[in-house]
């Protein structure tokens, strides 16, 4: 049997186009690594073969493309990510959790530990198990059905209340805001915006409307006048959606953004503990090749209430300590005996990965603000479904 070691330059490429656009694709990059050389066939279908091995170059090498992804990822959130560290660690030092960059650091940490401990105790074993064509078919396929489910699961009951519900039962603890706070950490009251109201509820659906206040002398109640004559209301700049924000040019155009971006991590703060846990432990299942990271993280997403972007947004911040820790741990094996002969290629790959990753981030963080998962689910079902017509029959 022709080694692994001897994995072209322009295999390696290819491979590394492939994983860096299918990790951030909810359409599942180890899938992919198995599916498309094993289609390819030849001196392509070796590397697919010795993934069986329980000291498989190849896939080592297919982990360790996961560093290149996660520094991507890490790049094209920094400022989200000084922002949540920085708040991670000043609600250490306080020894409590006073804003919206504390919340989500705890709910990241809270979100990774189910994958954290699963990965280390069964990534391998998996990996070597189930990284075959005929059972990366079927899983693809399943993952088909996961995201058709997700989407059909929102239309017919939006998990809208599961975060409202999660702002007006959970607490964070001593010294710590009430989950049903305004997003900048204020207290809760009647009567607040129709803006947050309807944020609050989640996206298409009503917000409760305010109670009425003491109107004051001289003044007529603005229902009472005609439409034409409504006076405009003005609205805080913290209350206004984020999808309205990005009109600013220029150094404006970039505060806009940061601010976007805020309001944003503001929402994905009030998901509560137990949510992002649940979404978190979701990862778990891309332990088996075929089924999609962030695939079934966004799933989890909205099932417990996120819009597709803010479902999207959470699963990247989720998923880049778990790529990074991932490729990390692949780094002495690459380096080691399982490197030998492929440095250079493991350099190609990694290139080459990087350069999709980019692609894909920036492409799904502009798809995702008006599309679903729908395309991709019918993607995966069909070429899973194909496949398995082709390697297991």
């Amino acid at each position: 049997m022709t080694s692994v070691y001897h994995m072209t330059y322009l295999q390696a490429i290819v491979i590394g186009l492939v994983q860096g656009l299918t990790e951030l694709f909810p359409v599942s990059s180890l899938g992919h690594t198995v599916l498309v050389p094993a289609w390819l066939g030849g001196t392509w279908g070796v590397l697919v073969r010795q993934e069986s091995s329980a000291e498989s170059p190849y896939l080592a090498f297919i982990v360790g493309l996961h560093l290149a992804t996660a520094v991507v990822l890490t790049g094209y959130y920094w400022r989200t990510w000084v922002r949540i560290v920085r708040g991670l660690v000043t609600s250490i030092l306080r020894r409590r959790i006073d804003n919206a960059d504390q919340r989500l650091g705890w709910l990241l940490v809270i979100a990774t530990v189910p994958v954290g401990i699963a990965g280390l105790a069964l990534e391998h074993t998996f990996r070597v198990l189930f990284a075959r064509p005929d059972a990366a078919a079927l899983f693809l396929t399943i993952n088909g059905g996961i995201l058709f489910l997700a989407e059909r699961y929102r239309r017919r009951g939006p998990g809208s209340a599961a975060v409202a519900g999660a702002r007006a039962t959970t607490s964070w603890g001593s010294g710590s805001p009430h989950l049903g706070a305004h997003p900048d950490g204020q207290p809760a009251r009647p009567g607040r915006s129709p803006v947050l109201a309807a944020e609050a509820a989640g996206p298409g659906q009503p917000g409760p409307a305010p109670l009425p206040g003491p109107a004051e002398p001289g003044t007529v109640p603005q229902e009472t006048l005609p439409q034409e004559t409504v006076l405009p209301e003005t609205v805080p700049p913290e209350t206004v959606p984020p999808e309205t924000v990005l009109a600013g040019t220029g150094g404006s155009g970039l505060r806009d953004r940061e601010a976007d971006l805020a309001a944003v991590d503001r929402r994905l703060a009030a998901v509560g503990p137990l949510p992002a846990l649940w979404i978190g432990a979701a990862q778990i299942l891309a332990l088996f090749a075929g089924i999609s990271r962030e695939g079934v993280t966004m799933a989890g997403g909205l099932v417990r209430g996120l819009n597709h972007e803010d479902a999207m947004r959470f699963s990247f911040l989720l998923s880049t300590p778990v790529i990074l820790a991932a490729g990390a741990l692949k780094v002495p094996d690459l380096t080691g005996s399982l490197g030998n002969g492929i440095h250079g290629q493991v350099v190609a790959g990694s290139i080459a990965a990087a350069a999709t990753s980019l692609f894909a981030v920036v492409f799904l963080a502009r798809y995702f603000k008006t599309r679903t998962l729908t395309p991709f689910a019918i993607y995966c079902l069909a070429a899973g479904l194909i496949s398995i017509i082709r390697f297991a029959f």
